[in-house]
């Protein structure tokens, strides 16, 4: 019997990976081509740039147990973030991709699985959901601006951080990067896996509720056909766009 989909949420993985793709591509045209965007590198680019990200790493987060085999997939998408990383620091040196948001991805769903796997093997019950939802919402905003070494959120800073936790590059996985760090796409575990808690959370609370969750069957086709290979678009869209950009004599 042909499993059943969450068309609805296949459609919102779509509609932000076109969001996605159209970010990159003006990135390209700003940093690499070399062409000016004043409202891009403001504010609203800023603010486009952040739903983005917190979309699909939330949404991500509600769908860690909607997946069959949640263990491969995070070493799938793992996997994605390492070959990722290996390409930009072999062809595009300046716009290197370390700890990237497939990294995150990756990570966040393998801790998932161990954190689960333990919590069964040793009998708990259920941390209550409505309180993990609170509490990963807390821990994110509390944290956003860690990598930059403080507690707090965005121009909110609650207090420094201590700076030996910054002093090298082996902490920069989890959110302290060192001197001289640099990555084009990084999403540290600290502060973004509490975004992705948050989203399974969010499952929880509502996931057994079967009049919630059969109104995310329907969907819209094209975006849920882009949204169920959101993966290979991810990999094979910067390549597409560097393309289009030669064949328009932009390169």
């Amino acid at each position: 019997m042909k499993e059943k989909r969450y068309h609805l949420l296949d459609s919102l993985r779509g509609l932000l990976l076109i969001n996605m793709v159209a970010f990159h591509a003006i990135y390209d045209i700003v940093y690499i081509l070399g062409i000016p965007i004043p409202w891009y590198t403001g504010l609203p680019g800023y603010i486009w740039q952040q739903s983005i990200c917190w979309g699909f790493i939330f949404l991500s987060g509600f769908c860690f147990r909607l997946s069959r085999h949640p263990l491969r997939h995070g070493l799938v998408v793992l996997g994605a973030g390492l070959f990722v990383s290996l390409v930009t620091c072999i062809a595009m040196p300046s716009q290197a991709i370390l700890y990237g948001v497939l990294w995150l991805l990756g990570l966040a769903g393998l801790v998932q699985c161990l954190v689960w796997a333990v919590w069964n093997k040793l009998g708990y019950p259920p941390f209550p959901a409505v309180w993990g939802l609170i509490l990963s919402l807390l821990a994110f905003f509390l944290t956003r601006n860690v990598p930059y070494g403080w507690l707090g959120f965005q121009s909110i800073q609650i207090a420094p951080l201590p700076p030996a936790l910054y002093s090298g590059q082996w902490l920069a996985l989890l959110g302290f990067p060192g001197p001289g760090f640099y990555s084009a796409d990084y999403f540290p575990l600290v502060p973004w896996f509490f975004l992705y808690l948050a989203g399974y959370f969010l499952w929880r609370c509502i996931g057994s509720q079967r009049q919630i969750m059969d109104k995310l069957r329907p969907g819209i086709r094209p975006l849920a056909f882009l949204g169920r290979h959101s993966l290979l678009i991810y990999l094979l869209h910067q390549p597409v766009l560097m393309g289009i950009f030669t064949l328009l004599g932009m390169r």
